[in-house]
């Protein structure tokens, strides 16, 4: 039986990720935070250690006797400062890295992101292209772990894979999806310029697949790999599946990217300046990710991973829909029960 350790095993992709070894018969451990609510881990009979990646300390004991180790765990939408970012994504990477190296295990699989390479005039973007990120937090922190990883794979024959995902949605995606599927169900959804942009998206079944590749596969060790869906959809088509699937009128107010852009700037400088917690409603990361045309080559995860997309993305969509459409429903019926306790009282 292999052990496996995941960092960030508690959050939207890490559950899936550990399903899926625990399915195939893996001993999957997971690393979380003390204050995490981790009951589903043990019901499913995995192993929890608490710890901090941020703190050497803990991760001897969490890699002890793993045979390999899957490294989630990325602070990421949120509103901190940079050093606040780069302390979990690019300090704390090392310290998981140099605990693996440590503890001689024979596989690690960094989760990067294609927001890596920022938004490159040259698609589809290739492995070996520059990493160039937008000027914001989490790409910046990602770019810096990215090569972290790199150079100790090609310096120190650390047994490393990193994958560089678009942007993962699926059941389970309170970040991205359901953010989406609310503004739409408001009818607050708006298109950024003309729409024909194709935006890169992965389904996390496909991402999973592409995971566990990386995990086994001999030829991956020291290789970075893009992963995407084989047939994008534009930013209209993405926007409009959504809303056909959750039943609601597809959005039509169309805005220049340029004013947006201009207006999630002012957005972030009113934060800054207030100090206010929370998070900005518009960021110019973020209309740029929705608003500008983005493609990435997965030539290379086919050809030396054997890596296939098998998910159609409208289909996908649908399944992610069925499980907001079943969320909504039962945060409907949790806020009425206290309601029906009052009325039998």
């Amino acid at each position: 039986m292999t052990t496996v350790l995941l960092t960030g095993g508690n959050g939207f992709v890490g559950r899936h990720v550990a399903a899926a070894l625990h399915e195939r018969g893996d001993d999957v451990r997971v690393l979380a935070l003390e204050r995490e609510d981790t009951s589903w881990l043990a019901e499913q009979g995995m192993e929890v250690v608490r710890g901090d990646i941020r703190d050497p300390r803990c991760l001897a004991p969490a890699v002890e006797n793993a045979d390999a180790v899957v490294h989630l765990a990325a602070m990421m939408d949120v509103w901190r400062p940079l050093s606040a970012y780069h302390a979990v994504n690019v300090l704390g990477t090392a310290n998981v890295c140099e605990a693996a190296m440590q503890a001689g295990v024979r596989r690690f699989v960094h989760m990067s992101s294609s927001s890596v390479y920022g938004f490159p005039s040259v698609l589809p973007v290739h492995e070996d292209a520059p990493l160039r990120p937008f000027r914001d937090p989490y790409p910046i922190t990602k770019a810096l772990a990215d090569v972290l990883v790199g150079q100790m794979a090609r310096e120190r024959g650390f047994p490393a894979v990193v994958l560089r995902p678009d942007q993962i949605f699926g059941p389970g995606d309170e970040m991205h999806f359901a953010r989406t599927a609310d503004r739409l169900r408001l009818r607050r959804g708006i298109i950024v310029g003309y729409g024909d942009n194709t935006v890169p998206l992965i389904f996390i079944a496909d991402l999973v697949q592409a995971l566990l590749l990386a995990l086994d596969h001999p030829a991956a060790v020291g290789q970075a790999y893009n992963i995407t869906s084989a047939h994008p959809l534009t930013q209209r088509e993405l926007l409009g599946s959504i809303a056909g699937a959750i039943g609601v009128v597809p959005p039509h107010r169309h805005f220049p990217f340029s004013i947006l852009y201009a207006a999630g700037w002012a957005a972030e400088y009113a934060m800054r300046c207030s100090r206010a917690s929370g998070h900005p409603p518009l960021t110019r990361l973020g209309v740029a990710f929705i608003g500008r045309r983005q493609r990435f080559s997965i030539e290379k995860a086919r050809r030396e991973l054997g890596f296939t997309p098998t998910y159609d993305l409208r289909a996908a969509i649908e399944l992610t829909a069925e499980w907001y459409l079943r969320r909504r429903v039962e945060a409907a019926d949790a806020a009425l029960s206290p309601r029906r306790n009052e009325a039998r009282a």
